[in-house]
């Protein structure tokens, strides 16, 4: 008796059951744009409110209601949203909403279009969008940087 025979029948080759696919490159995943201060700082989103003062060292977006002073040796952002009742003293500076207090910027502030600024400013560099409001007063002067002994 013969183990492995010849006369064996081969078996019909499978259909596939799904329709073959033409190869195609994977298209790059849609992107949306985060801002940077939402990638590598903090938010306040619009609802929070908090009374007291705010320090961060990097980026901040504030959307929400602060009473109190600001201070960072980084980059403040104000959202549309925002309401601001304070002393804000930081490296730069961008408002979209409103804010009551002064404003001291070691490098830039820039008052975009619809925001509401009531007090005085004082930094190097100023941007004024002309749909801004601004009640003030501004010196664009170069920040004097603290020496310690």
């Amino acid at each position: 008796m013969q183990m492995f025979s010849n006369n064996r029948r081969p078996e019909p080759a499978a259909t596939p059951t799904e329709p073959l696919r033409t190869p195609t490159t994977p298209q790059p995943a849609q992107r949306t744009t985060t801002p940077s201060y939402a990638r590598s700082g903090g938010m306040f989103s619009a609802g929070v409110a908090i009374k007291g003062s705010v320090k961060f060292q990097n980026e901040l977006l504030i959307d929400g209601e602060v009473e109190g002073s600001i201070e960072s040796p980084g980059v403040l952002t104000i959202g549309k949203q925002a309401r601001i009742k304070g002393e804000i003293k930081v490296k730069s500076v961008t408002v979209q909403g409103m804010v009551e207090g002064n404003i001291s910027a070691a490098e830039r502030c820039e008052l975009q279009a619809g925001c509401t600024l009531r007090g005085d400013i004082e930094a190097p560099r100023l941007v004024v969008d002309e749909n801004a409001t601004f009640f003030g007063s501004a010196k664009i002067a170069t920040m004097k940087k603290s020496v310690e002994a």
